[in-house]
């Protein structure tokens, strides 16, 4: 089983009494089963996975299994700030169905941590892994950035599938495409650069956009694979302009209130995370409405 085509970095529904909704979960899953999304990654950044207690997090995992469809390539985040507790999150996942482990690399001792220091940690990881693992390199929120000679290193471990290159740097992308072995993947996490990231040999996205765009994702990738290069770069200008209006000014606010208006659950993110204000609801309402005018089947 390989990393292709695109997958939404889900969210973590919260019910107005600040839990965790399992009915949104499953609604949302059930929507994104009908359309051509290759599979789901929970618990990555933007199910706001720093947020959830273990059984939080456990009810999550098990309810978007419940509901994916056959098919549906299933990916967990399970890093944590310490190699055994990341190993022992893996080891659940596996035992939930999911297919592949997503290891955000450690930070919280960042001034101590050298490339040996993941190194290590991945390595033991996937020696203990019973999944396939993906490194994810996300370093907006870690400030720590895998750069192309320790994801090579890295690659070469035959239980270390991928790696999810949230830097948008298509400089590292096509270093790491003309150099890993072959079964080693690459897929961006950057919507902004989705199309240039498959220019140069990405695999596909993982992105949190696509839990309110999904079709979107799906047509550009589609574009890239049939040729049509001018098509998919006009979708791209518009999907980067949305990602920049929508996720990077307003985060996870942001991305739940346009998957309300595309009809998905989304709500509020959890505290300290503040909701969306008025105005910045206006702007997105704005955009959503000029992307794609028509909600998502509920």
């Amino acid at each position: 089983m390989s990393i292709t085509g695109i997958f939404p970095a889900t969210t973590t529904p919260f019910a107005e009494d600040g839990s965790v909704s399992l009915s949104g979960v499953k609604k949302n899953i059930g929507l994104y089963n009908q359309t051509g999304l290759a599979g789901y990654v929970v618990l990555g950044s933007t199910g706001e996975a720093v947020m959830l207690s273990r059984e939080e997090a456990d009810a999550v995992l098990i309810a978007a299994k419940e509901a994916a469809a056959p098919g549906k390539v299933l990916i967990a985040g399970t890093g944590a700030e310490s190699t055994v507790e990341t190993i022992a999150r893996t080891k659940r996942a596996a035992a939930l169905g999911y297919e592949f482990a997503l290891v955000k690399t450690p930070y919280y001792y960042k001034p101590f941590y050298r490339p040996e220091t993941y190194i290590h940690h991945y390595r033991a990881v996937a020696d203990a892994s019973p999944i396939p693992v993906l490194l994810y390199s996300v370093p907006i929120f870690t400030g720590i950035t895998l750069d192309t000679p320790e994801i090579l290193t890295l690659a070469e471990h035959p239980n270390i599938v991928g790696i999810k290159d949230s830097s948008s740097v298509i400089q590292r992308v096509s270093e790491v495409v003309a150099s890993a072995p072959s079964h080693f993947h690459l897929v961006t996490g950057g919507a902004a650069v989705v199309y240039p990231a498959l220019v140069v040999g990405a695999r596909g996205a993982i992105l949190a956009l696509a839990s309110a765009f999904p079709e979107k994702f799906v047509e550009l990738y589609e574009l890239f694979r049939a040729g049509q290069h001018e098509r998919a770069k006009t979708l791209q200008h518009q999907l980067a302009l949305a990602s920049k209006r929508i996720i990077s000014e307003n985060g996870i606010a942001g991305l739940k209130f346009a998957m309300e208006l595309r009809g998905y659950y989304g709500g509020a993110p959890r505290l300290p995370l503040l909701p969306l204000k008025d105005e910045k609801k206006q702007v997105i309402s704005a955009l959503v409405a000029e992307l794609h005018p028509v909600a998502a089947r509920v």
